[in-house]
């Protein structure tokens, strides 16, 4: 005897379920096909509020922790993206201006990606682009690249027709104030960007 079409339906909700425990907090269209759900198992995932689109064909489960759902959608299409410039300065504290979208290097050459998000795209040299990159958990497996302090003030003062010179020599200001500050290093990151270390060292005159 066939079953009833409610059981089925639950059946068939509690199988696409089952399927979701496994994938990743973020997953693409193509990881929930190849798990085993299909358009019509994805739809109804999504309109029974248990996944969130957060990107074309990109999904959150709606049972994973929050985070920016830009950042996490920047993770899982472009890994080697970088939080930069006012972005880094204010994760490190060195700035409390809050960008209408996040600041995000790739390496020039490389294509960026379109995302639902606004995002603020630069393209950095690929020869200095790993130089002073670190990473940050956005979840518990997407990661996302930040430059670390000192590089963030090297491309604050060397892109100051973007961040602005008084929120380039603010951070330095509040860099140097820090316990562990290091302007010799500083100096040392700046000489891999000429044209960075003459505004740096007459700041760094100043504020020392």
């Amino acid at each position: 005897m066939p079953a009833h079409p409610r059981a089925a339906a639950a059946g068939t909700r509690e199988r696409a379920a089952e399927i979701l425990r496994r994938l990743p907090p973020t997953f693409t269209y193509s990881q929930g096909r190849s798990a085993g759900l299909d358009n019509r198992a994805l739809y109804g995932l999504r309109d029974a509020g248990l996944i969130d689109p957060i990107g074309r064909g990109l999904y959150r489960r709606a049972d994973a922790e929050l985070v920016d759902p830009t950042l996490a959608e920047v993770a899982a299409r472009a890994p080697a993206a970088t939080l930069c410039l006012t972005s880094a300065l204010a994760e490190h504290g060195l700035s409390d201006a809050i960008p209408p979208a996040p600041h995000l290097a790739l390496p020039r050459g490389q294509r960026f990606p379109a995302t639902d998000g606004p995002v603020s795209w630069h393209a950095f040299a690929p020869a200095t682009f790993g130089l002073g990159r670190e990473s940050f958990a956005v979840d518990s497996e997407l990661r996302l690249g930040i430059y670390n302090e000192e590089r963030t003030l090297v491309d604050a003062f060397r892109m100051r027709h973007v961040v602005g010179s008084d929120e380039a020599y603010e951070a330095l200001r509040r860099w140097v104030r820090r316990r562990g500050s290091q302007p010799a290093r500083l100096l040392d990151l700046a000489g891999h960007f000429p044209r960075t270390v003459t505004p740096i060292r007459r700041s760094l005159e100043v504020l020392l």
